[in-house]
């Protein structure tokens, strides 16, 4: 009988050991180490770099969206998560990190294999994440020699008053988990919130004649099908209740975000999808000094999704039952496997 596969876990600690520099980032680091690296990071991830990118971030979304209209005429079947969701983020993150075209598909593929190959063979999954780790390496050293007006040329410059700057591993990681985080989530949540919006179609139909509600919604679908599922681990530094279950100094914690966004004590009704309620408090985010970096991206970028998809997309519905749409298995992403629509 066959194996069954290993573990779905984050990183299992074999391949954590191949490249050490991919725990150098400030997700997994607190105290000094982490206030150190935020405020780097955050002098160079500013809002205005976000903000420029608006209008280039509609175009790709336009052209994305043109290929869909093309592939779905006739009522054709559309996959729009392999169409839409996955190379929107991909390239609006692409494009604010200044990748140049040579090396997208490696990184692309990289980055899929990372989070989605968990149950991979180890082999298999250290030759392509070999792939990922030189392009990132190449990335980095092509803007040290030839920096531009991108991100990464921004942290490789960026000085704090005590001349301090980012370590070559440091820099790696945070190319990285910047680009993971800046287009993993973003995938989920347009695909996640379009299927909810389909399978609760007035929702759907509300949006399309009131658009100015979008950003609303967008928080509301964080809250409902928010692509996260949890936090990093983390480790109780000293013992804590919570209701009523102690955790002991020591011991490991996984926050488990999407419960914790429907949490009856923090919002009325919450299994309800309500596109029309005031933003409820949510954790799509995270919070306190892991507060994500990219909410500005995030938000705009989901936003003009959305509004784009309603005003070019109105008759957009599901070709399947939802019942027949499956998960892809992870410890920490929510999302769907494929979105098949129909577009007329």
């Amino acid at each position: 009988m066959k194996a069954p596969p290993p573990p779905v876990t984050p990183f299992r600690r074999e391949r954590l050991a191949r490249a050490p520099w991919i725990a150098s980032h400030m997700l997994v680091r607190d105290g000094a180490a982490h206030e150190r690296q935020r405020r780097l990071v955050t002098a160079a991830f500013t809002r205005r770099r976000v903000e420029s990118l608006a209008p280039s971030m509609q175009a790709i979304t336009d052209a994305l969206l043109d290929e869909v209209l093309i592939a779905g005429k006739d009522g054709s079947t559309v996959d729009l998560l392999a169409q839409f969701a996955f190379p929107l983020p991909m390239t609006v993150i692409c494009e604010l990190m200044g990748v140049p075209a040579h090396l997208r598909d490696d990184i692309k593929a990289g980055m899929e294999t990372t989070f989605r190959g968990m149950g991979m063979p180890d082999e298999e999954w250290a030759a392509k994440f070999e792939v990922l780790e030189r392009s990132l390496t190449e990335l980095v050293a092509t803007k040290r020699r030839e920096p531009g007006d991108d991100l990464i040329s921004a942290l490789i410059e960026v000085r704090d008053d005590g001349g301090d700057t980012l370590s070559e591993d440091e820099l790696l990681s945070m190319t990285f988990i910047l680009i993971a985080a800046g287009h993993e989530t973003t995938v989920h949540l347009i695909a996640n919130g379009v299927e909810a919006l389909l399978t609760h179609r007035p929702q759907w139909d509300l949006l399309r004649a009131e658009p100015e509600r979008v950003p609303a919604a967008v928080e509301e679908l964080l809250c409902w099908c928010g692509p996260v599922q949890v936090a990093f681990p983390l480790i109780a530094a000293e013992p804590v209740d919570v209701g009523g279950a102690v955790i002991g100094t020591g011991e490991l914690v996984i926050v488990a975000l999407m419960p914790a966004n429907r949490d009856s004590a923090q919002v009325a009704e919450p299994d309800v999808l309500d596109v029309t309620r005031e933003p409820r408090p949510h954790l799509g985010f995270g919070h306190g000094i892991h507060h994500c970096l990219g909410v500005a991206l995030a938000r705009l970028e989901a936003r003009i999704a959305f509004e784009t998809l309603l005003r070019r997309c109105p008759e957009l519905r599901l070709a399947v039952d939802p019942d027949e749409l499956t998960w892809a298995p992870s410890f920490i992403f929510h999302g769907l496997d494929r979105l098949p629509v129909t577009v007329t």
